[in-house]
């Protein structure tokens, strides 16, 4: 599939805001953080503009995206549709949230009640994002039990990071999150050793043969379809050498995995505010390689139609 950096972008950026939006909903009401001004204004300002400007980036990837409002009237069928409601709901408990903490320095009551709310619609929309993927039947690669699973898995990894990188600038260091930072990115990093040890194995098992249903000998084309690029080779024929895809999984698993866990370890025995620098470096080099992963996570998916081409 091609991997367009519009969407590319989104699905990092969402998945880190809405972490980080979880977190701040749950961890705020429970007493983790203090209900101060400048840990609220950066924190929700940081998990929003993450989610907004995610957002607004995946309409990069239309050919008309004034009529990106439309798909907002599909949500009984498609999973891009719900996405795209949840994505806007979310903002209004949200909202009322970061108002109560920003303007009235509350985390509790009805703040509370907010913050649980968004938490709860950050990780309905973070599925609806991964069912977009996990809902497509002609690409094995995204069909498949480990889909669905990731979304959620990075999302709360990244949105960790984000979440301690906050915390250690205003000194406000917690070693529990420190630690759960550490579990959550090995975490995410034996998942995507899962993901690719899965989709490598695979056997589609769609073929020219079956796809015609003529059994016996093998169906080959005497004339290919077309003789120029067109939109489906151009979107779902993308081909990524297997050179580059190996070297593009080092740079996902340095970056998105193996850098962030060492530096975050570091930040453990660092004193402030090395810890806190430290800390924001491996929310910088997690991001930047999540961008990485997501890159392979199109470019490897292969659709079936490309069948249709002699692919």
């Amino acid at each position: 599939m091609h991997p367009a950096f519009s969407v590319v972008f989104f699905t990092t950026a969402t998945g880190a805001g809405y972490g980080l939006l979880a977190l701040l909903g749950v961890l705020g009401p429970l007493g983790f953080i203090a209900p101060d001004f400048w840990p609220g204004f950066v924190g929700m300002g940081l998990a929003l503009g993450l989610i907004a400007a995610g957002l607004l980036s995946s309409t990069g990837h239309l050919g008309r995206p004034e009529r990106a409002w439309r798909a907002f009237s599909q949500w009984r069928s498609s999973w891009l549709s719900r996405e795209g409601v949840a994505s806007v709901a979310t903002f209004i408990p949200a909202g009322l949230f970061g108002l109560g903490w920003v303007i009235l320095g509350r985390l509790d009551g009805w703040v509370a009640a907010a913050g649980l709310l968004a938490a709860i619609c950050a990780v309905i929309t973070v599925c609806m994002t991964g069912m977009i993927y996990a809902s497509l039947k002609p690409v094995a690669q995204w069909h498949s039990p480990y889909t669905l699973p990731g979304y959620l898995v990075f999302s709360a990894m990244s949105g960790c990071v984000l979440m301690n990188a906050l915390l250690q600038g205003f000194a406000l260091a917690s070693k529990t999150l420190l630690a759960a930072s550490v579990l959550l990115t090995l975490l995410g990093w034996g998942w995507k050793l899962a993901t690719w040890r899965h989709n490598d194995r695979l056997e589609i098992p769609t073929n020219a043969n079956t796809a015609t249903g003529l059994a016996g000998g093998t169906v080959r084309s005497l004339e290919w379809p077309h003789t120029e690029e067109n939109y489906l080779l151009k979107e779902m024929g993308f081909r990524i050498a297997r050179k580059h895809a190996a070297k593009l999984r080092l740079i996902t698993q340095a970056l998105a995995f193996g850098v962030p866990i060492l530096l975050l370890v570091a930040a453990l025995a660092l004193p402030w505010p090395i810890a806190a620098l430290v800390s924001a470096l491996a929310a910088i080099v997690q991001f930047a390689g999540m961008l990485v992963e997501r890159w392979l996570f199109f470019a490897e998916a292969k659709h079936t139609v490309m069948l249709y081409y002699g692919r």
